[in-house]
């Protein structure tokens, strides 16, 4: 089940907000490295703007199962 979240925010940020596949990785090395929600770590390190954030976060409450 997890893994499936993780597939569709993977999937999100590539096909609706653009972003490419380095950028992803990255967030994700640096959010196992520093322990944080991978959302909030791709707007802290300014790869996402703060609405892609409210637009994410908008996507992961109405996909939650």
């Amino acid at each position: 089940m997890y893994k499936n979240f993780s597939e569709n925010i993977i999937f999100y940020l590539k096909n609706e907000m653009g972003l490419d596949q380095s950028s992803i990785d990255l967030g994700i090395k640096l959010s196992k490295r520093d322990n944080a929600p991978l959302p909030i770590l791709l707007w802290s390190y300014g790869i996402l703007t703060i609405e892609e954030l409210d637009k994410l976060y908008s996507f992961l409450f109405q996909n939650m199962k």
